[in-house]
């Protein structure tokens, strides 16, 4: 694992990849299975279990636990203390490890610190989910979303600023931020530098 920094605090599993240019930081555990890309950075207290894939340049701030069977894309923001499930109905007397359901992030989606990603859903490209929401279905690229359970109040750019479009309809904006052009059509935001 050339070019990685690990905190001596950690603990990284034999069998565990990790990308050059990656930090893992205090007290973090990494398992055997899983797979993190470069230049990453994994802050105090992150536990990534072992059927985990990480692409490059994702941020997990503390106190995170990424379970089986999550993967995030490249770019990903995880906010501090926020949550990923596996199991949609856990009980601790009922071994559900043959139930695990699959939960995506797409790249550049930011996860607000404390909020909650209930498994079996995808967060498209770009998407923003607000600090403390709870999502509980999927999430279209570059909607912005809030509350319990969380739902879509917007529409956010690539560089994170609120885009100027209704929730549905047509319409034209730009990033205020960077001058990119954005699309809203049929329920449907992309960018158009694209």
């Amino acid at each position: 694992m050339d070019g990685v920094q690990i905190h001596p605090s950690a603990i990284v599993d034999e069998g565990a990849v990790i990308g050059e240019g990656s930090r893992v930081w205090h007290f973090a555990h990494i398992c055997a299975g899983a797979r993190i890309g470069r230049g990453c950075s994994l802050g105090q207290n992150v536990f990534v279990g072992n059927v985990v894939t990480i692409g490059d340049n994702v941020k997990i701030q503390n106190n995170v636990s990424v379970y089986d069977n999550v993967t995030l894309e490249d770019d990903v923001f995880c906010g501090p203390s926020m949550v990923f499930t596996n199991v949609y109905n856990p009980r601790s007397a009922v071994s559900r490890k043959d139930e695990y359901r699959e939960t995506r992030i797409r790249r550049g989606a930011t996860l607000g610190a404390n909020c909650t990603i209930v498994c079996g859903v995808t967060i498209g490209e770009h998407a923003f989910v607000g600090a403390g929401a709870v999502v509980n279905r999927d999430v279209p690229n570059f909607a912005l979303m809030a509350g319990v359970p969380a739902r879509h109040i917007g529409w956010m750019s690539r560089h994170g600023e609120r885009l100027d479009l209704p929730k549905s309809g047509t319409a034209e904006t730009t990033c205020p931020a960077t001058g990119e052009r954005y699309r809203l059509e049929d329920g449907v935001c992309r960018s158009l530098q694209d």
